[in-house]
């Protein structure tokens, strides 16, 4: 384990909203356990993000203490990565409200994500759905994050972070003209990082989904893994012969990314393996290696769950961390735009 008190910051979050599957583990969850040895590793469940939509409170609080259950059986150890709850911290709000005050609304009305999940009833949508990406630079600024593993749905957000961190250090230049926030920087994640549905390769695969048959949940057996990814839909064609034709298959090209990122292999060295074979016997293949490798993640989160007076310890050391780390910020902040 790297002690260098210089290490760069990471930040980043999940929502616990719903149950979780492998887009969350391959999109963020195992990307966080390969990063804790190198960087200060801040890992945070974000339940103030949920609750921009509505959620069943009961359900919420079992989420959360999933999502804790989640990151350490993945892999993430808290004695390296700080765990906390976002809520938990005040300063992730009090910062948002300031940002709210820095942030133009020429910039999130850009926001195409906005647009997806308020669909035509936007004007239903909440306050808080709007205003989401000003909370999720809270997020990031708050600790002085320097990196912020991003998949190509949270480009466009981490871009109005980085503005309205540096529209923050124009108004308020520090003493000697020095920036206060630094601006953070993306850490760009693999081809594996986006998921898609089991069902339609041109939909991302989501928690919110009618259907669980368009996602394989953390909490599957081996028989239900399997069961999803023998139905999982694809095309008449046999596997394709180079990675370029994956571009107008979707669904082939979900089905053959799942299981790169599972076997650590390229889209390259998989294409050129399956080319030309049957989808049955490429399904076949691609549910045994993702039973191998989510079985025993499967099997602690079902352990740590039953545990709940652990995860809520850990939570709790991990917000004493969070604390420490981000209240001199805020302090500062407060301080810089005349509140203090």
């Amino acid at each position: 384990m790297n002690l260098k008190a210089d290490r760069k910051r990471v930040f980043s979050g999940v929502q616990p909203s719903g149950s979780l599957h492998i887009g969350n583990y391959l999109g963020a969850i195992k990307n966080f356990v390969g990063l804790q040895d190198d960087y200060d590793s801040v890992y945070c469940i974000v339940d103030l993000h949920a609750i921009t939509v509505w959620q069943d409170p009961a359900e919420l609080k079992e989420n959360i203490l999933e999502v804790a259950a989640a990151y350490i059986a993945s892999g993430i150890d808290p004695r390296k990565a700080t765990i906390f709850v976002q809520s938990q911290i005040p300063a992730h709000a009090e910062l948002a409200w300031i940002l709210n005050c820095t942030a133009r609304i020429g910039w999130l009305n850009r926001i195409t994500q906005f647009k997806e999940k308020a669909g035509k009833n936007r004007e239903k949508a909440s306050v808080g759905l709007y205003a989401y990406p000003n909370l999720m630079a809270s997020d990031i600024l708050l600790y002085h994050s320097h990196l912020v593993p991003v998949g190509d749905d949270q480009k466009q957000h981490l871009e109005l972070t980085r503005d309205i961190a540096q529209k923050f250090n124009n108004d308020f230049s520090a003493s000697g003209g020095k920036d206060f926030f630094p601006i953070p920087e993306p850490m760009i994640l693999s081809a594996g990082s986006r998921v898609m549905s089991l069902r339609d390769g041109q939909k991302k695969m989501s928690k919110s989904d009618p259907s669980s048959m368009t996602r394989i949940e953390l909490i599957d057996t081996d028989d239900q893994i399997n069961r999803k990814i023998m139905k999982a839909t694809s095309d008449a064609m046999l596997l394709p012969e180079k990675v370029d034709d994956l571009e107008v298959r979707p669904e082939a090209k979900n089905l053959i990314t799942i299981y790169s990122a599972f076997a650590d292999e390229t889209l390259e060295k998989v294409v050129a393996r399956f080319k030309g074979k049957q989808f049955s016997r490429f399904k076949k293949e691609l549910a045994e290696v993702v039973v191998e490798n989510m079985g025993p993640i499967r099997d602690e989160f079902i352990r740590l769950k039953a545990d709940k007076s652990f995860i809520v310890k850990v939570l709790d050391e991990g917000r004493e961390r969070a604390a420490e780390k981000s209240t001199p910020v805020i302090s500062e902040v407060k301080l810089i735009v005349g509140l203090g």
